[in-house]
């Protein structure tokens, strides 16, 4: 079965494509759940625009009707008192529209981040569950910075999306609308002359929006770049610091910076031109109405009142455009990163395996491999016609060259991946039969490499697993022999672990993993080179914690120390994908073969 690569996910064609109607739906999709609050928001945005856009006719029914009365000298006392009393109850009703548009605005803004915050939760949780479901495949080929940039970046510029292009594209359009209806109701032939511009700007605006969307989907690659450099420098600091690397690391985050800002010059210089243009046309336009409206006026066509007030919708009039072409690069990065994100969430889930269940006393421990073939990539055997068979209760190592392919049957085992060819039986069952999350609940694994996190001694060895109580880490950490550091550590099983256990030596990070896996009781149990990298002390603590551990269950290990395998039951002897023995220590020192030669490379001088 060739592996699927995920090397290239962030070049995936999906990123050049536009944005079809199913993506959108699909974004959208998150909205629904609150499309009573959305109802409101847009009332509230309905109300607020026209509040706004009330306000210049409401100036030119004062200039016209009062005003102009006013300072004319020829109009009457009477006329003058009904005009000025009526520029006072225009301009309470012009002061009660601010009031109103501030209120609504308030109302439709919090209402907007509420919902918009409630939304990015949403996807995030979902998009970090699905991570958590995908195969051990997808990690072993997909960067741990890119993973982070979606979960973060990506989500976060979505939820700009929600809380900002909605309210933006409906406000503008809204205003648009109602601009173009109030200047036709005030003068048809001034209104016609300002939708003549309007083809220029959306040509303009086109154009744009062509050239930002590249720029967009290549600043988002680079920042993945980035965060992937970030992650994995940050996890290998002390290698760098140790081989003196801190220069070179430098230059080579610095070139990837430098082609971000490199990207980010060309997005300036592309909004650096496009606003002074859509101004160019603006400026034109009010030109052109000042120069004909005020023929006009003078004519004595139009009042000096409706000249004013187009001049205003005028301004307002373009202003909509250039937020609608503002908001093109949270349009771009927000379809991209959608884009990023549900191509991530395409990806195949693990396989949850069968619907046997295993049985609540747990595994009996017998394995058994027929005739099994793997290979990571096609073509690339790592396991070649392997077959072997553990009883119930035995304690089998295995012991070869690096690379031999020990540890991926110890993967195989716990379904980490699929086998190409053969079978893999436990307890005479097919292990794709048995149901995932029951299998591996069942199966204990200590690995070579601990990873420790943020926290308690306590919580590092239950991993909060509800089954795992706080006598269970104790007893576990008794049986491993863990509780002789642990108990002079200042707060004992609340000591605090810094990430990744900086603080402690490997031989105590190797028992707190030794005694999280014993914790959960587990039926089988799996020790994947977890005596490579530990003192001399800590291997005898070790050896007596293998030989408590192995009793009343069936244990796998893969040692390249022999002398902690000394009392397997059978011993089994890798070479080029191949067992090349088998036996115990005794049987296989008389063979004469490849394990007398490791044998001796450990235990004796040349």
């Amino acid at each position: 079965m060739a592996q699927t690569n995920y090397k290239h996910l962030d070049d995936q064609d999906v990123k050049a494509k536009k944005p079809d109607r199913k993506s959108l739906k699909r974004l959208y999709s998150y909205a629904t759940p609150y499309y009573k609050q959305f109802i409101v928001i847009l009332c509230l945005i309905i109300l607020s625009v026209g509040m706004t856009l009330i306000q210049p006719r409401l100036i030119q029914l004062l200039i016209d009707n009062n005003i102009s009365i006013l300072v004319n000298p020829a109009s009457s006392q009477s006329e003058q008192a009904l005009a000025a009393s009526g520029a006072t109850r225009t301009a309470l009703l012009y002061l009660a529209t601010v009031a109103i548009a501030f209120v609504t605005a308030y109302g439709q803004a919090y209402m907007l981040q509420n919902s918009g915050q409630k939304i990015l939760r949403t996807i995030r949780q979902e998009l970090y569950d699905h991570i958590l479901k995908l195969p051990m495949t997808f990690f072993d080929h997909y960067p741990q910075g890119s993973l982070v940039t979606r979960v973060t970046n990506d989500t976060e510029t979505i939820n700009e999306m929600f809380t900002s292009v909605l309210t933006t594209v409906f406000r503008s359009f809204i205003t648009l609308i109602g601009i173009v209806a109030i200047m036709y109701s005030m003068d048809a032939r001034l209104a016609t002359y300002v939708l003549i511009l309007t083809p220029g700007v959306i040509i303009i605006s086109v154009v744009f929006r062509r050239a930002i969307r590249k720029i967009y989907f290549a600043q988002r690659r680079v920042l993945s770049m980035i965060n992937t450099k970030l992650s994995e420098n940050i996890s290998g600091m002390r290698t760098i610091q140790v081989f003196h690397r801190q220069k070179q690391v430098s230059e080579e985050f610095d070139e990837i910076n430098q082609k971000y800002l490199d990207l980010s010059s060309r997005e300036v210089q592309y909004y650096a031109t496009y606003r002074p243009f859509i101004e160019i046309v603006r400026s034109l336009g009010i030109a052109g109405l000042i120069w004909f409206g005020g023929r006009s006026h003078l004519d004595g066509i139009i009042t000096f009142g409706i000249l004013y007030a187009f001049i205003d919708y005028i301004q307002r009039f373009f202003q909509p455009i250039l937020e609608l072409a503002e908001t093109f690069n949270i349009i771009q990065s927000a379809m991209t990163s959608s884009n990023r994100i549900f191509h991530l969430m395409d990806q195949k889930v693990e396989d949850i395996g069968g619907k046997v269940a295993v049985p609540e006393s747990g595994l009996r421990g017998k394995i058994e491999f027929k005739n099994v073939c793997f290979a990571y990539n096609e073509d690339e055997w790592i396991l070649k016609d392997v077959s072997f068979t553990v009883q119930p209760g035995d304690f089998v190592a295995f012991v070869g060259a690096t690379g031999a392919g020990k540890s991926t049957i110890m993967h195989l085992l716990c379904r980490f991946y699929d086998i190409d060819q053969g079978q893999i039986l436990i307890d005479d069952i097919d292990i794709k039969d048995y149901d995932l999350k029951q299998l591996r609940e069942a199966i204990g694994v200590v690995q070579q490499d601990v990873f420790l996190y943020s926290g308690s001694v306590m919580s590092n060895i239950s991993l909060n697993r509800p089954e795992v109580s706080d006598a269970d880490v104790r007893e576990a950490a008794r049986i491993v022999n863990a509780d002789s550091f642990i108990d002079k550590l200042p707060h004992r099983y609340e000591q605090d672990v810094m990430e990744r256990g900086g603080t402690l030596s490997s031989g105590q990070r190797q028992l707190l993993s030794f005694a999280r896996t014993i914790a959960a009781k587990p039926s089988l149990l799996i020790l994947d080179e977890a005596t490579a990298n530990i003192d001399t002390e800590t291997e005898l603590l070790i050896q007596d914690a293998i030989n408590k551990m192995a009793s009343n269950r069936s244990m796998i290990a893969v040692a390249h120390r022999i002398s902690t395998i000394a009392n397997a039951d059978k011993i089994i002897v890798m070479h080029k994908g191949r067992i090349s023995e088998q036996g115990t220590r005794e049987e296989l020192l008389a063979q004469d073969g490849l394990f007398k030669v490791l044998y001796k490379l450990q235990y004796e001088e040349y």
